[in-house]
């Protein structure tokens, strides 16, 4: 069977194992049904997932253009303090900074390489955390706007990290952490104008990915280098793809891609 179109993030849904899905313009994929099937995949060239030209992917799936003038990646995306919707400030388009800003936003600890704090919309849990293949976490709070969320997430970054080691997370090398003990002590370190919105009751959410066999070593298949690629499948987490010798794909790095996927 093949299957061809632009790469996107893959979607999900959460259950025992959590089930992923490859979705194209005119179809879509279960990755789950190709556990231990070899599948080859082709890169066949770019296209912006913003502007839909064919044109050489810059950051995040946009070209060069669309990646400096869409809102959607404009800087409070990835600092999210820096949001200006709730002043009516507009940065590249205030009817969309209002819509994803003035909304409910949580700030989390999620447990993938380590422990890390994160931000994201309540809406988006638990979606957020499996894109990180985070096998635990929990909300620390919930506030009513990103700006708030990402003055917490500043304060508690002097405290925890912020960042996942990618290669830990694939290689499952991992320890349970009390993640209830673990928010309680982050607690004193909230900045005033957000202790209200403390959490003091929630419990930790489990998540389980889909993987046969971890990989050793994992080693990064880069579309650009290596246009065609085959290998058995052995596993999903995260954006991940991993596959019997140990090369692991990552969708959502490579977003923007039009490639041809072939199931043997």
């Amino acid at each position: 069977m093949n299957y061809q179109g632009v790469l996107t993030k893959m979607q999900t849904e959460n259950g025992s194992p959590i089930q992923y899905y490859l979705v194209f313009e005119n179809d879509f994929l279960h990755v789950n049904q190709l556990l231990d099937k070899k599948i080859s995949i082709n890169f066949l060239r770019y296209q912006c997932l913003n502007c839909n030209l064919q044109k050489k992917v810059y950051r995040q799936g946009f070209c060069y253009d669309c990646f400096f003038d869409s809102p959607q990646t404009a800087a409070w995306i990835i600092s999210p303090e820096l949001s200006k919707a709730h002043l009516g400030i507009e940065d590249r388009d205030l009817e969309y900074e209002k819509r994803i800003q003035l909304r409910p936003h949580v700030v989390y600890l999620a447990n993938s390489s380590n422990i890390k704090v994160g931000v994201t919309r309540k809406t988006q849990l638990p979606t957020r955390w499996i894109d990180q293949g985070a096998h635990e976490a929990i909300e620390i709070v919930e506030v009513p706007n990103r700006y708030l969320a990402g003055i917490v997430e500043m304060a508690l970054k002097n405290h925890i990290s912020d960042k996942t080691n990618w290669r830990m997370m694939l290689k499952n090398d991992l320890k349970d952490e009390d993640l209830v003990d673990w928010r309680n002590n982050l607690k004193q370190f909230i900045p005033e104008e957000a202790s209200e919105y403390f959490l003091e009751n929630n419990l930790e959410t489990h998540l389980e990915f889909p993987v046969l066999r971890y990989p050793t070593v994992p080693k990064p298949l880069n579309l650009v280098k290596t246009p065609f690629y085959e290998g058995v499948l052995k596993g999903i987490k995260g954006q991940y793809l991993l596959f019997e010798d140990n090369t692991v794909f990552n969708v959502r790095a490579n977003e923007g891609c039009v490639v041809s996927i072939t199931v043997n």
